[in-house]
């Protein structure tokens, strides 16, 4: 007899990864100019964020095809929602009422993505 939904369901997410991540959606509510101006220290954050483990990925969204629209998508790890709230809260953006944000939890379970390493020049890409 065939499996039912839910088995199948089952064995189709068993070994997937049911990584708990957060993602923060931020709207941008000033003026290109008011969000280039604090641009720097943004990035500067986000880099520090990255270099301490808690940033998973981070990058602006575009309101038509390659503009800039103030708004950004950041996926994080943190122990919960708490301080995945904590750092949001704590962006510079954020701090100077440039931007908003909503942020939920999510549940990375399936995806790939492959890295090359180019011996002769020491580099890597991301695919």
């Amino acid at each position: 007899m065939p499996p039912t939904g839910e088995e199948r369901i089952r064995e189709l997410t068993a070994r997937m990864l049911r990584k708990r991540l957060y993602v923060v959606l931020s709207k941008g509510v000033a003026t290109p100019d008011e969000i280039g101006a604090v641009l720097p220290e943004h990035l500067e954050y986000m880099i520090g964020l990255e270099r301490k483990g808690a940033l998973f990925a981070s990058g602006p969204l575009s309101a038509v095809p390659g503009g800039p629209a103030g708004d950004g998508l950041t996926i994080l790890r943190a122990a919960d929602l708490e301080e995945a709230r904590a750092i949001a809260e704590t962006d510079p953006f954020v701090k100077r009422g440039l931007r908003n944000f909503d942020i939920r939890e999510w549940t990375l379970m399936e995806g790939s993505f492959g890295v090359r390493v180019h011996f002769s020049d020491q580099s890597l890409a991301i695919e």
